[in-house]
């Protein structure tokens, strides 16, 4: 099965990191969804949960991600980084495919 997104090296490590040291327990692993739609459009979420049922399973480099069938068809072509700064650090969700708004 296609794999709908890929992760960056520094996003990898910054999950793993996390799965670590954060208390997430061993039967949890990486879900990636959407929320929201309409006009205001999608947000990107990340986090840990235990499979369900109506989940699709992907693999990447070595990591297990769940997605809700439902999503995975927002979720096609997303990349997902981890950027660090003074100011800020967290996690981008970036994806080609979806053109960018314009607003006149």
């Amino acid at each position: 099965m296609l794999n709908p997104i890929s992760i960056s090296a520094k996003a990898l490590d910054e999950i793993k990191n996390i799965m670590l040291h954060k208390n997430i327990p061993g039967e949890y692993t990486l879900r990636v969804g959407v929320k929201g739609g309409g006009c205001g459009g999608v947000s990107y979420m990340l986090g840990f949960d235990k499979p369900k049922t109506d989940d699709q399973v992907f693999e990447w480099e070595g990591l297990e991600i769940l997605i809700e069938k439902k999503h995975v068809m927002f979720l096609m072509g997303m990349h997902i980084d981890f950027f660090e700064s003074s100011e800020a650090r967290g996690f981008t969700f970036i994806n080609p495919e979806v053109p960018k708004r314009h607003d006149a």
